[in-house]
């Protein structure tokens, strides 16, 4: 009995001790986990220094803006072309303008303006349009147009093409430089005028006359019908093309009609469009453009037609 029960006390006064141990073991764990680094914290980083700048006063500003540093990053006159104004100031290229031959409708005395012919066979030169034409080539010669070389700028109307061939066969100037234009020089569209005789065309023009507004009678077989302002948008945005795409150049312009030229040169020369047949071409015709000539029949003032800012008359 003796035994057991000091074995029974030892065991349980044992297992207070390894209980305090295990306890000891645990606080050491739990402090030591919780127990703040010894490592000091890192230090915030320095504010940036303060860079002082100096106070500008408004006479130095104004010396700035008057120094030629913005001159010289300006750019050259040749990039800093803007949109094309009629009438321009000056030209960037010497242009020459060149009405076709007389088509196969026309030698039979028609008006034909639809675009959907403008390909066809009838509206290639007749044989007096052929005549026509090389005259105009050689008219061309006369004058050095494409001495230096030239491009050629004809309507893809199938009178308007083969004049080009023919001006350039003449002047020896490279097919490459034959550069066919799809819409801006189509011939005029004259609505209701579509197939009605050439003695016709003088009321299209006293309607031009009244005002560059009115379109003639519209038709309803697709041919347009244009006034002398839509085809002065036109011929302006043919020019605009011109202006940007060469420089010190010779642009020979042949046109299927009359009213793309005489409407172009119009505007030019800052003639009222209203007036524009005063300018007609014949078939075969070749004008040099000067626009800084003012011709004959701009003096003086008309007493007709009132105009403060040609050629846009209303």
């Amino acid at each position: 009995k003796r035994i057991f029960h000091s074995n029974r006390w030892s065991s349980q006064a044992a297992s207070p001790t390894s209980a305090r141990s295990s306890g000891h073991s645990e606080m050491q764990t739990t402090s030591l986990s919780s127990a703040p680094s010894s490592r000091p914290p890192s230090a915030p980083p320095p504010p940036p220094p303060h860079v002082a700048f100096p106070s500008l006063r408004r006479r130095d500003l104004l010396l700035l803006s008057a120094s030629p540093l913005p001159l010289a990053l300006s750019p050259a006159a040749a990039s800093a072309r803007g949109l094309f104004r009629m009438p321009p100031p000056g030209l960037a290229n010497r242009y020459f303008l060149v009405r076709a031959g007389e088509s196969v409708y026309e030698g039979q005395g028609l008006l034909r303006t639809n675009p959907v012919a403008k390909t066809s066979v009838d509206s290639g030169l007749s044989p007096a349009g052929r005549r026509q034409a090389a005259r105009a080539a050689l008219e061309l010669r006369r004058l050095g147009a494409c001495e230096d070389d030239c491009w050629i700028w004809p309507s893809i109307t199938q009178r308007a093409y083969q004049a080009a061939e023919i001006i350039a066969a003449a002047n020896s100037i490279n097919r490459s430089k034959i550069v066919p234009e799809y819409s801006f020089l189509d011939a005029r569209g004259l609505g209701a005028y579509e197939g009605k005789r050439l003695e016709a065309l003088p009321e299209v023009y006293a309607a031009d006359n009244i005002s560059s507004d009115i379109k003639p009678p519209p038709t309803y077989d697709g041919t347009p019908n244009e006034s002398v302002a839509d085809v002065f948008v036109r011929v302006t945005q043919l020019m605009s093309i011109l202006e940007t795409q060469y420089s010190g150049d010779t642009v020979v312009i042949v046109s299927p009609d009359s009213d793309n030229l005489s409407i172009l040169q119009a505007g030019l020369i800052g003639l009222d469009l209203r007036r524009h047949d005063s300018l007609f071409f014949q078939p075969g015709e070749v004008r040099a453009v000067d626009p800084a000539s003012i011709p004959e029949y701009k003096q003086p003032a008309s007493s007709v037609f009132k105009c403060t800012n040609p050629p846009s008359c209303k």
